[in-house]
């Protein structure tokens, strides 16, 4: 006879077994397999360029043309922009962080990587779910062997919560969560690249409609200065003084600066038309403040980052750097993939054909098991995957190689450009100022009828020419800047809580 249910006995195994096989998970957690990342050694170099940098660059008296003095180790401000003290400027840039939808991309990107690691997360546990089911069936007598014997409909109930867990012994599982979590590093720094990028784009741009109004100025006045010696010329040709070709000259040379102004006037619109496109606006809706190079100011001081540093500082390489572990991780799991797994399985529940059953002692079921799966033959591909895998990774830290020595590049050649420019812009001003004389000069010469009207001529020419590069040469002091701001990554690291700090202030 078999021994009644003992209710108290299934209540006492079943915490115990359960118990045991959550020890079990806890116990089994072993070391994961694959290379543990090592981040990359510091570039050993202690210069940016091969030549020694000047202690300051050259000056000019021009709006511009401020000296700069370069400053080793000084830190770089996050809001490094406002250095060029113009509120306007300031103003674009805080709603480009608001309203540019680049950067709310990035943002959107961001929360994707941490929301995958958090679901990834979950695999390190076990996974616990609870399921009830009801059913009404219709059996017949055969089924145990009875044909004869008829069976009444009857209803079905079950309730039961199953328990499993994959034990990570290799580490596969915790080697996928590592890549993860290189990824959310590589999308905040792709972030952070993203605020540098648009701050920068905004910098340059409007430096460059700067540069524009003051080519179009620029043209303005000299066309206003050959229209008036268009009529001394005409009054002389009248006067029999001069041929009628140096009037045709001089009406050609007229027609020739008018036909360039409508090309300024195309880039001025189009420039505008970035910034309403970079502060996340439409053209035809934006009201965008007027900026030229009175309205910027040259910083004096320039910090800059020592080489050790850079590597740090840049959001590209902190982004390589995390691809590059990501790679690395990417070789534990795929390395893990090699060796066997272990599922652990636990149920507990219940059936009955009464709810009110469901619950009581004979109703009550349970099982322990476990699963191990070893890989034996898979035609080679569980090792090519890890082949491939180790391939990634190098190419990842080429990759990374790369991206540092086109960094170390950036800044070097910003470096010279900021010595070579403020040099161009000296040169530059002493040829507007030198052809403005020779032109009065030869004003007044023609005009005395000691020199030719080709002379005349070129002197107009030379003029024009300097103006329109003397306004080139100034918008390209405040390029190099922004320039330098951006290879040096721009100061984010200086801020109190990360990326988006300057948005939040901008909403508030």
């Amino acid at each position: 006879m078999d021994k009644p249910y003992d209710r108290r006995s299934l209540r006492r195994s079943w915490p115990r077994a359960f118990s045991g096989f959550i020890l079990a998970c806890l116990l089994t957690a072993g070391c994961a397999v694959g290379p543990d990342f090592r981040k990359p050694d510091d570039p050993a170099v202690k210069a940016y360029t091969k030549e020694a940098l000047p202690d300051q660059t050259a000056m000019a008296p021009v709006a511009g043309g401020e000296a700069q003095r370069l400053v080793m180790q000084k830190e770089i401000a996050s809001q490094w922009w406002t250095l060029f003290q113009s509120r306007a400027l300031d103003d674009l840039i805080n709603q480009a962080f608001v309203n540019n939808p680049s950067l709310a991309a990035a943002q959107a990107a961001l929360r994707q990587a941490e929301e995958n690691r958090r679901a990834a997360f979950g695999t390190l546990l076990p996974a616990v779910d609870a399921s009830a089911a009801a059913s009404r069936q219709q059996v017949t007598g055969a089924s145990s062997g009875q044909s004869g014997v008829k069976i009444d409909p009857f209803n079905l109930y079950n309730a039961s919560v199953a328990v499993s867990y994959t034990l990570d012994i290799f580490g596969g599982s915790r080697r996928e969560l590592e890549a993860l979590q290189s990824q959310i590093d590589y999308q905040r720094f792709v972030l952070e690249g993203t605020y540098l990028s648009l701050s920068s784009n905004i910098v340059t741009t409007v430096v460059r409609e700067a540069s524009v109004r003051e080519q179009i100025r620029a043209t303005q006045e000299i066309l206003a200065l050959q229209q008036r010696q268009l009529g001394t010329v005409e009054r002389q040709f009248q006067l029999g003084a001069v041929s009628l070709a140096d009037v045709l000259a001089q009406r050609s040379q007229l027609a020739q600066t008018q036909a360039g102004l409508p090309p300024l006037e195309k880039e001025l619109t189009q420039t505008r038309h970035q910034l309403a496109i970079l502060t996340g606006r439409f053209p035809s809706e934006a009201a965008m403040p007027k900026f030229d190079l009175l309205s910027l100011s040259l910083p004096r001081e320039l910090p800059v980052s020592l080489p050790s540093d850079l590597v740090k500082q840049r959001p590209d390489i902190r982004a390589a750097e995390a691809l590059l572990h990501a790679a690395s991780a990417q070789v534990g799991v795929a390395t893990a993939d090699l060796y066997p797994r272990i599922t652990l399985s636990a149920n507990y529940g219940s059936q009955a054909n009464k709810t009110g059953d469901l619950f009581t002692g004979p109703a009550a079921l349970w099982s322990l098991g476990g699963q191990l799966l070893q890989p034996v033959f898979h035609g080679g591909s569980l090792n090519a995957k890890r082949r491939a895998a180790i391939a990634a990774y190098d190419q990842a830290g080429a990759q990374y190689r790369a991206t540092v020595l086109q960094a170390f590049g950036n800044v070097a050649d910003t470096l010279k450009a900021l010595e070579t420019d403020a040099q161009t812009l000296a040169a530059q001003a002493v040829a507007a100022d030198a052809a403005g004389e020779s032109l009065e000069m030869s004003e007044k010469q023609f005009k005395a009828g000691a020199v030719s009207y080709l002379t005349l001529l070129i002197a107009q020419r030379q003029y024009q020419q300097t103006l329109i590069t003397l306004a080139q040469a100034q918008a390209q002091r405040y390029a190099d800047t922004a320039a330098l701001f951006q290879a040096l990554g721009g100061g984010w690291w200086n801020r109190d809580q990360g990326a988006g700090q300057e948005a939040n202030h901008a909403k508030e």
